[in-house]
């Protein structure tokens, strides 16, 4: 009995079995649906979310959210093209001005909601029509390109089958995940989002911490942004359109509560890996491409459920 208690506690494990069993149940479908293209393929298109969805499970485990993450990696994305092809910067100076406008769309997120006591919800959402409006203003609602041929190349190159993009979320997710676990900010992170109050008495800069995980989740929606926008050639307005429901649900289904201070970024990982194997599976058995995003709202839902349970157990 202890055991089972020991093995409900662990958020990872909620997501790991449902997506051993739908993998296994779309294999059965299909042989083809862990064939290598269509495995590269899965991975390939979780890179550009993933790499957000790193920033938003700290912010998340601090306590906060962010809504603006999709609007905010396509603005970066075309001021970052716009310099590039207008103000005629070099490809480093122009992807740096993206990362840093990120950190400062994500630091005026941070100053709003936990300076200013405005709900993350209402502040962060105030960002995500914000960003947007900006963005259309820049392009004027036109695509921006070409981009540099060092950049467009970088984008499209497939190593192993994969691409840049997956690599650097590859390396996102082990130093977001070391980082989380194994570093003092860390651990401070956690105590922020489980007990704001206990954390100050105990020294920790509660403020510091959430304004930190905000602009951190800002830079890695510019990163995430920006590598989208090399893989198109283009710095395209619509970059980032609706990312924010994907990333909060992958966070969600992933364990990370809701309410602070429970998460990992490995289940964070497999939740995105859950989601993309359900929509990829579904579309590997025939089924109408619009309940993929059904699926991922009732996985969503019952992740939530599970939480909310989960928690009403340690409290008992």
């Amino acid at each position: 009995m202890k055991t089972l208690r020991k093995l409900w506690a662990v958020p990872e494990l909620g997501v790991l079995v449902p997506l051993v069993i739908c993998t296994l149940l779309f294999y059965g479908v299909s042989h083809s649906f862990l064939s290598y293209n269509s495995v590269a393929s899965m991975l390939r298109a979780m890179a550009f979310v993933g790499i957000i969805a790193v920033g938003q499970t700290w912010l998340m485990i601090a306590g906060e959210i962010d809504l603006s993450v999709g609007s905010v990696a396509g603005l970066c994305a075309v001021v970052s093209s716009w310099l590039m092809k207008y103000a005629g910067w070099p490809v480093e100076a122009g992807l740096a001005a993206g990362i840093l406008l990120g950190c400062v769309a994500g630091l005026i997120n941070g100053i709003v909601a936990v300076r200013f006591g405005i709900p993350a919800f209402i502040a962060t959402l105030g960002m995500l029509y914000i960003a947007r409006g900006f963005n259309y203003l820049l392009c004027k609602g036109y695509p921006i390109y070409p981009i540099p041929d060092s950049l467009k190349t970088f984008g499209r190159a497939e190593p192993l089958g994969l691409s840049w993009a997956f690599v650097i979320f590859v390396g996102v997710v082990l130093i977001g995940d070391f980082c989380l676990r194994k570093t003092v900010f860390g651990r401070m992170v956690y105590a922020t989002g489980g007990n704001k109050e206990v954390a100050r008495i105990a020294g920790i800069n509660t403020d510091w911490v959430k304004l930190s995980c905000y602009m951190l989740t800002g830079a890695l929606a510019g990163v995430g942004g920006m590598l989208l926008m090399a893989q198109l050639n283009v710095g395209q307005p619509e970059i980032g359109v609706g990312w924010e429901l994907d990333v909060i649900a992958a966070v969600v289904i992933g364990g990370v509560s809701l309410f602070g201070g429970i998460g990992t970024v490995t289940g964070t990982f497999l939740g995105l890996m859950i989601m993309q194997v359900v929509r990829s599976g579904l579309v590997v058995t025939g089924v109408n491409t619009h309940w993929q995003t059904v699926a991922v709202g009732v996985i969503m839902i019952l992740a939530v459920g599970v939480d909310l349970l989960r928690r009403r157990t340690k409290i008992s």
